[in-house]
Parts: structure tokens; sequence; C-alpha cells
């Protein structure tokens, strides 16, 4: 018994598992309403920024500046005709666009939005559960929503699906190497996966302050992650028509769609927790009334303000940045930023380990300058490798207007010279000449 006691105590983060069911009900509806409001806000949010960036006006005319457009989209896309191609396997391309959807939905479980509050009189945490590895079950719940959008170009029983969804397969496995290459950073300083304790870990510093390769990296990642422009290689009009989704209509096509726009809050929420503080207020707001902006129901201010500006980030890539090719984005994933994460992984734990010996902040940071700066020095004072001159360009040869037979003009930068005449012509006109005297 007692060590049925201790085994379930390891696996379980203190804090947690004590709410009763009508509080774990209210929870689940919340991160449901919060998703859907979010995604509703975020349609609409990104065509009014792109608009912005386009000098366009953008949605302006269902509901209060048009803030209900989105809304108005998807109940069109409700009632549309519902097509099934006649190739499809109807099973797997009815259940793709489930597989996609229901795991958007259980990363926010684990995401810490506030400390306690009180609801209804009873004391909870701003969080539905956490786990001793809840990183490591949000990276195994994103990679679970690939499935679907591999299934649904399979499924489809057309080529340009298929190469789509291909695609998003090789893209996420990629991508999320990196990704959970930049996390790495963060355990070994949290010491913990468990969310809560990430953020916890975060009340003097941000991680993204300290950790700001990693922060970049997986910034990086996450859009690569998303399918997002300018990765959004799977589902390339200019390619594929509509990559993995070209077959679906009417309502899937709406949850692929939704998928899309979860997943964008779910890295966001990732990102903000490990790197951005979670729902701790921004300095200097953090400084005011000893914390004051910490307690209470206004953390959930600063995490959804925060989750917002990274969505920002994915539409200011949008709107700026063209899409790449595919071998571009893989060779900038597998020759880039997977060489710089594994030195920056060295380079973190190297730190840590100056850290746990007593060594001062400010002597690594000492000590690290010294050794860039010798590194900077010493590649300017390597000399350079001489390059062979290049030969000077051959002058091109004269061009002979009669060389094949037939007069074609001077293309640009030949010099026209004297026809030469052929000698067809030369025996024709002496046959002339000589019956022009008998």
């Amino acid at each position: 018994m007692i060590a049925i006691a201790a085994e379930t105590t390891a696996n379980e983060v203190p804090g947690f598992g004590s709410d009763p069911w009508w509080i774990v009900a209210i929870k689940v509806v919340a991160i449901f309403v919060l998703l859907i409001l979010l995604t509703l806000f975020n349609i609409v949010f990104e065509r009014k920024v792109v608009a912005r960036m386009q000098h366009r006006l953008g949605p302006n005319r269902t509901g209060p500046g048009g803030w209900l457009q989105s809304l108005a989209d998807g109940t069109k896309l409700m009632f549309k005709e519902d097509i099934i191609p006649k190739a499809a396997d109807k099973v797997v391309y009815v259940l793709a666009p489930i597989v996609a959807l229901v795991p958007s939905f259980l990363i926010l479980a684990v995401i810490p939005m506030g400390p306690e509050v009180s609801i209804f009189g009873h004391e909870t945490r701003l969080q539905l559960t956490d786990l001793p590895v809840a990183v490591l079950f949000t990276l195994a719940i994103a990679s679970v929503g690939v499935y679907g959008l591999m299934l649904a170009g399979w499924s489809s029983g057309s080529t340009y699906p298929l190469l789509g969804g291909l695609r998003s397969t090789a893209q996420v496995i990629s991508y999320e190497l990196v990704m959970g290459l930049s996390f790495v950073g963060v355990f070994l300083f949290a010491g913990t996966m468990s969310t809560s304790g990430i953020v916890a870990e975060q009340e003097r510093l941000w991680y993204g302050i300290i950790l700001l390769p990693s922060f970049l990296i997986y910034l990086i990642a996450m859009v690569g992650e998303t399918n997002r422009a300018p990765f959004d290689l799977p589902e390339a009009e200019g390619e594929l028509v509509a990559g993995w989704g070209t077959e679906y209509s009417s309502f899937k096509y709406a949850m692929f769609f939704q998928a899309e726009y979860f997943n964008m809050v779910n890295v966001s929420a990732i990102a903000t927790t490990l790197f951005l503080g979670g729902w701790r207020a921004p300095w200097p707001i953090s400084a005011i009334n000893d914390g004051m902006f910490n307690t209470g129901w206004w953390p959930l201010l600063w995490f959804l303000g925060k989750v917002i500006l990274l969505i920002f980030v994915f539409i200011w890539l949008r709107g700026t940045l063209p899409r790449l090719r595919y071998d571009q984005f893989m060779h900038f994933c597998w020759k880039v930023l997977l060489p710089i994460s594994l030195v920056w992984i060295v380079a973190v734990a190297g730190m840590r380990l100056a850290f746990n010996e007593g060594i001062e902040r400010n002597q690594i940071l000492l000590y690290g300058g010294i050794a860039v700066a010798v590194l900077l020095i010493g590649s300017l004072l390597i000399p350079e490798k001489k390059t062979p001159a290049e030969p000077e360009p051959a002058e091109p040869p004269e061009f002979d207007a009669f060389a094949g037979g037939h007069p074609v003009p001077p293309m640009p930068g030949q010099e026209f010279v004297a026809a030469r005449i052929p000698a067809a012509t030369t025996k024709t006109d002496d046959r002339t000449e000589e019956s022009s005297r008998a």
C-alpha cells in the first residue's frame, strides 16, 4: 500500500486532482468556449490586419465593424453541399477531419491560465490539470493531429491531396524535432516538465530572455508545425490546388479550417507558458503593489494578451513573407535550425553546470563574451582563399547570316558581316552567263 501511494504521488502534481466534478465540468466547457471564441476572433483579426498591411478595408459589413464576418462564414460552410468523391475511401474520408480537430481541444487542458481563484466559493487553479510530463503531452497531442491531414490526403483518391498529405507529414516530423530541441533548454533551467512548475520558475525572469535562441527557434518551428504561411506548403494553391483539402467541402472542410486556428492558439499558449512567463504580468506592471496584478482574475488577461500577440506574429508573417519552395523549407530545417539547436543545447547545458557549481552569472557572461570575441577575431585573421582569376571571355565569332543556307537576322550582341554567296548560286550564275553568250 505504501509503494502504491508513493507511486501515485510521484505521478501527480501537487494542487491538482482534488476539484469536484462540477468544477472540472466548468473548466472543460470554458476551454471549449474559449477556443471557439478565439477562432472567431482570429479569423476576422487576420483579415483586418492583412487588409491594413495591403491598404485595403477588410471585412466591415457583417456585425459591428465587420467582427461577425467569421460567424457568417462558418454558418455558410455548414449549409453548403457536402460532396464525397467517388474514388474516396468513405470511412477514412469522414474520420479524417475528426482526427484533425479533436486533439486540438486537449492541449489547453494542461496550460495554466492563472493562479488560484474562487469559483462559486471553491478555491481552484485556472488550469484543468497538470502532469509531471505535461510538455511532452502537448508534443504528443500535436503530432496526432497530422494524422488527420495525412488520412485526408490518402482517402480522397486524388493525386494533389495525396501529395499535400505527404508534405504535411514530412513537415511535421522535421519541425517537431526542432521544436522538441527548443524545449530542452527550458527543462534544464526549470528542472521540471510540468507546465505549472515552469511558470512558477519564471517568477523573476522569463525564459524568453535568458533562452532567447530557444525562443526564436520555437517561433520558427511553431509556424512550420501549424502549416501557416510562409510554410503552408501542404496546401500551396500554386502547386497542389488546395493540397490535402482539395476534395473537401462544407462542414468537413470547416473542421480542418477550425483545427488550423485551434492549433495557432495552442502553440501560442505553449510559447506563452514556456518562454513568456505564462500568466504573469509583464514588468513593470508585475511590480505594482507587490504583485497585485498577479493575483485573482488579472493573470487571465495577461495570458490572453500574450497569446493574441503571438497570433499577430503569425498574421504578420503571412502578410509579409512569400511562400518558400519545399526544398528550401526542408533545407532550412535540417541544415540550419537543427545544427543551431544542437549547439545551443550544449551551451545551455554548460551554463547550467556552471550555475550548479556556484559560478555567478556575471562571470559566465564575461567568459562567454570573451569566447565569442576570440572566435570573431579569429575569423577575421584567417586569410581568405585566393580564387583564381576568371579568364576573359573570348570574342564571339563573326555572324554569318547564310551559314545554315537560310538568311536569318542577327541576335542581340552579334554583328552582321558580308554575306557569303552559296556555291549553288555561283553555278547557276555561270550557266546563265554561258547561255547568254551562246
